[in-house]
């Protein structure tokens, strides 16, 4: 699926139209083309400050968020590069921990598609190219990198000598390009892993060990895996870690959902076994209350999208589009949180995800489902939402936008609803630019 972005810049504009043109208009992997284009600018991926790399299926994006906030909450100056944005461009490059500013990002870009002529560069990997420059040319302590998709054929993983390399949640996601297995999908993450840099991971299934041993040792590194070297539950409305080093007590995650307390543990986990950078305590104990990652089991304000709603409604926004964060998901809404109601869904997703695999874990918590189109992408058809209402005993329909989906659950009679935004990250944006709740 192609990357899409636009910009209420001018400048940031024409870089984007640029790169439209040049840019294949479609996921491609392998790291030829970025390392080319990197060698043009002088390979800035070489002068970045200490490298945190984080790959995964599920949970990648709220480890990174962690570990910005750990890092922050230490004095630390922190670049991060993320993916998708959400509603802004901007919201991939972080540079000091600010959104990089639109004319600095229509610079950037200039200067990659200026010398990017010939190699057929992807979206991300122009994008990954500008955030590796901007970065290169802005002292900080730290960088956080986020894989934008598997690991081994990544853009991001032109990254030499990171500090550490964290894996967090595996899952069946991007079938065609990772492979159609937990072990094609677990060895194409694997190969974020770097010589000297340990391997910390999530607990997985024992049939996952040998890739994770197989690339610990093909890289002369450590794997750190949850569960073996360290752990994180929640205990008492506490967040309780311990490793080799020793153990911590800090607050739950501000973050909703008891699988960001896996996540919170694994960028404790990273902190704690890298030696580039100390991080102290009180900083990691800060992390769980300073981490803030949009359109992850997000609260949304009563914004002008829910205007229409009683004020005591309840609505949820999570961008999870596969089976692993249906499962974590589901779990969340659990009957003393809907207090007795079942959940209106919300929900768009793209044609080349699977559907019922990620809706499975909801049976017997969905009122009724609203189905909406995915604008400028391939989605399922609201017949296939219907399918699954119909399995269910509930009611479905479809709606043009979200705005006429919260106007329908406004005008039927029932108390005070809880509702749950979900399916696609692309929704997710759009949902977030119509509640006037941007990402900053």
């Amino acid at each position: 699926m192609a990357d899409h972005a636009v910009s209420d810049d001018p400048g940031v504009q024409t870089q984007l139209d640029r790169l439209a043109t040049l840019s294949p208009g479609a996921d491609i992997l392998g790291l030829e083309r970025i390392t080319s284009l990197l060698d043009r600018l002088g390979n800035p991926h070489r002068a970045l400050p200490p490298v945190f790399h984080v790959a995964g299926t599920n949970g990648k994006g709220s480890t990174c968020a962690f570990l910005r906030a750990a890092l922050e909450a230490d004095g630390k100056s922190v670049h991060v590069f993320t993916s998708p944005h959400l509603v802004r461009f901007n919201e991939r490059i972080r540079i000091n921990g600010k959104l990089i500013a639109d004319e600095a990002l229509a610079d950037y870009l200039s200067r990659v598609l200026d010398v990017a002529e010939g190699i057929g560069a992807s979206f991300f990997e122009v994008t990954t190219a500008a955030a590796f420059l901007a970065f290169s040319e802005h002292p900080a302590d730290a960088c956080i990198i986020e894989v934008g998709l598997g690991g081994r054929l990544d853009a991001t993983n032109v990254i030499e000598k990171p500090a550490i390399c964290g894996i967090a949640q595996l899952g069946l996601d991007h079938q065609s390009f990772l492979g159609n297995t937990l072990k094609e999908i677990a060895a194409e993450k694997t190969g974020i892993a770097k010589p000297g840099a340990p391997l910390v991971t999530q607990r997985y299934a024992d049939s996952l060990f040998p890739v994770m041993l197989n690339a610990a040792a093909r890289n002369r590194t450590q794997w750190l895996a949850m569960g073996e070297n360290w752990d994180a539950v929640a205990y008492r409305d506490r967040l309780h870690y311990r490793d080799d080093l020793g153990r911590l007590e800090t607050p739950l995650p501000r973050l909703s959902g008891a699988h960001q307390v896996q996540n919170a543990g694994l960028a404790f986990a990273m902190l704690r076994h890298q030696s580039v950078l100390p991080v102290s305590e009180a900083a990691l104990k800060a992390a769980p209350l300073w981490a803030h990652w949009p359109a992850r089991l997000q609260r949304l304000d009563h914004g002008p999208l829910l205007t229409p709603l009683p004020q005591s409604a309840e609505a949820w926004l999570d961008g999870g589009h596969n089976a692993g964060a249906g499962e974590a998901i589901a779990a969340f809404f659990t009957p003393e949180r809907l207090e007795g109601q079942k959940l209106q869904l919300i929900i768009g997703m793209l044609s080349n995800k699977d559907m019922d695999a990620y809706l499975v874990p909801f049976a017997g918590r969905i009122a009724h489902i609203h189905a909406l189109p995915v604008p400028g992408h391939d989605h399922h058809p609201p017949e296939r939402f219907a399918a699954i209402a119909d399995l269910w005993g509930i009611p479905c329909n479809a709606h043009d936008n979200a705005t006429e989906a919260v106007a329908a659950i406004a005008a039927q009679s029932h108390p005070a609803p809880k509702l749950l935004i979900a399916g696609s990250l692309y929704l997710a944006g759009e949902i977030l630019r119509l509640n006037g709740q941007y990402p900053d």
